[in-house]
């Protein structure tokens, strides 16, 4: 049975791979992934085969590596974790209870925490991670599960905050998160981590509110432990009061 390793590249740059990754990509004869990843890893593996395609082609994506796998070894390569908002889930699923192909996830560092690195320690103290992205959730779910993270004093990280359809989304997001924390709340911003043209930036979250951002930033927002140390973002885990 072939296998089709689900890769999770890290936060894009060579640098940011695991072995893992590595191996997988150079045990695959075809590399499949959306157009953007698979530009990634061409100039480490110009010899091999690729398959691209584009945003909203997932499914069509995904079938073309299940039955090219079942001729040779393939990859599906995905940004940061294959498992987190990445293609491991729907390969799953399409390939069914009987697949004819091994399904192996290759896991990834992930943005929020390649980001973190950046920004400083902002997820010493439990985390929750959202997508702002609404074209699979909708919109009312997206504020629940935000109105659920801010009650629970959870640091919250947004993934895909604003898109050229989605403009409003960030500032909604900030809006829901202002009516508990303040607006002078630590918060970082992370844009082409791993990539060319990283860069980062703290603010307050009244100053997040009017950010325009894109699809390549990442979003953190501190919690009632957050504090701004020698120009980093630190969520204190609290072992001060256990002295």
């Amino acid at each position: 049975m072939n296998r089709l390793f689900v890769v999770g590249l890290g936060p894009g740059g060579p640098a940011g791979m695991t072995e893992q990754a590595r191996l997988a990509l150079e045990q695959a004869a075809l590399i499949c992934g959306y157009t953007k990843y698979v530009k990634l890893v061409r100039p480490l593996y110009p010899e091999k085969e690729y398959l691209a395609t584009g945003m909203r082609r997932e499914i069509e994506r995904c079938q073309k590596a299940l039955q090219a796998a079942a001729e040779c070894t393939v990859a599906m390569v995905c940004s940061g974790d294959a498992g987190v908002y990445g293609m491991a889930g729907l390969l799953y699923e399409l390939a069914g209870t009987k697949p004819a192909v091994e399904i192996v996830v290759v896991p990834g560092v992930t943005a929020a925490q390649s980001g973190a690195a950046l920004l400083g320690a902002p997820l010493m103290q439990d985390y929750a991670v959202l997508s702002l992205s609404d074209l699979l959730i909708p919109w009312a779910t997206i504020e629940k599960r935000l109105q659920g993270a801010v009650r629970g004093d959870f640091v919250i990280v947004l993934y895909n905050p604003a898109s050229s359809r989605r403009g409003e989304h960030l500032r909604r997001a900030c809006e829901i998160i202002l009516a508990k924390r303040s607006k002078e709340t630590v918060c970082g911003i992370v844009r082409n981590i791993g990539r060319n043209g990283e860069q980062s930036c703290i603010l307050t979250l009244q100053e997040l509110r009017a950010a325009r951002l894109d699809m390549f930033s990442t979003v953190f927002i501190g919690n009632s432990q957050t504090r701004l140390i020698n120009g980093k973002m630190v969520t204190r885990r609290g072992y001060e009061c256990k002295r």
